[in-house]
């Protein structure tokens, strides 16, 4: 059940609120970020009603008074993280729209946490497990597009949301060339090798859409297969093929990654690749290869712990 606020002591602050997320609508962000921001907030506005502090109102105090308060309910860093990004992006918003003299969450600092490895099974590990899909095996009701899927997916290091919003026009067959739409609407263009392409070709021939539909992966109704309908089948193969049900989409592109990166790919084009923003989460995948240098050293040295 929904907290709801007072209207008649929250000072405008839920309005405020209200037109952020509509200001957000109106930029085309992702509703999963809509969602995740108006959930903080709106919880942020129930917190502050009682005392009836308007927008205007809020220093960095009351803010960091908030952030206390979280981190007293036993709450995680990184949902703290995502607590602080939704607070910057509403002040900042009505210091834009000049509804406060000042932006207060400017100073805000988030915490800090550790980026965990990636797991990343090896690159035989993830050859075997990519093999056994559309082989002999289960029966199942889609084993060429299941064996594109983690062609793709492997074969490119895309993440599943990139996979399942592939188009039909995004495919240069001579070429090999995929045209994918990632994160914050950037586009890049991605290659594709000989068995992702021996792969493509085998699923066209029985592609089937039931309407016009431009997308290359279909569900079993021929429409466009969901991002919890690809993953469903990455588990499924995941933990019928390598008995290793944590096993995700996102892990392939980590193996992607990293079978670069211990092939002497250089750190920029990995990026580009990827589609990261920034160097420095590309950057992870050199911590893996480290930690697995660090493993068969200790295993086989000498002078190592083993």
């Amino acid at each position: 059940m929904m907290t709801t606020i007072d209207s008649g002591r929250d000072s405008g602050l839920s309005k405020a609120v209200e037109d952020y997320l509509a200001s957000l609508e109106r930029r085309d962000e992702s509703p999963h970020t809509i969602r995740n921001y108006g959930a903080d907030l709106r919880e942020f506005a129930v917190y502050f009603s009682a005392d009836g502090i308007a927008p205007a109102d809020f220093d960095l105090h009351s803010l960091r008074g908030w952030l206390t308060h979280l981190g007293t309910r036993g709450l995680q860093a990184a949902t703290i993280r995502r607590r602080v990004a939704s607070l910057r992006g509403f002040f900042r918003f009505l210091s834009r729209e000049r509804r406060i003299p000042s932006d207060p969450a400017r100073l805000l600092r988030s915490p800090k946490i550790a980026a965990p490895l990636p797991h990343v099974p090896s690159c035989e590990t993830t050859n075997a497990l990519v093999d056994t899909v559309g082989a002999d095996g289960p029966d199942r009701p889609h084993p060429r597009r299941d064996r594109l899927l983690f062609e793709i997916l492997y074969g490119c290091g895309l993440r599943i949301s990139e996979a399942v919003g592939l188009n039909m026009d995004d495919i240069d067959q001579t070429e090999r060339w995929l045209h994918v739409r990632g994160k914050g609407k950037k586009e890049r263009p991605v290659p594709y090798g000989s068995k992702a392409a021996g792969a493509l070709i085998v699923y066209l021939a029985e592609r089937a859409p039931a309407d016009e539909s431009r997308a290359l992966f279909l569900n079993h109704r021929g429409r466009r297969i969901t991002d919890r309908g690809a993953r469903n089948i990455v588990k499924f193969y995941a933990t019928f093929g390598a008995g290793d049900a944590s096993i995700h989409p996102h892990t392939l592109r980590h193996a992607f990654a990293t079978d670069l990166l211990n092939s002497g790919a250089d750190l920029r084009a990995i990026q580009e690749l990827l589609g990261h923003r920034s160097l420095s989460t590309t950057n992870r995948y050199t911590r893996v290869s480290l930690s697995d240098l660090m493993r068969v050293y200790d295993r086989a040295h000498p002078k190592g712990n083993g």
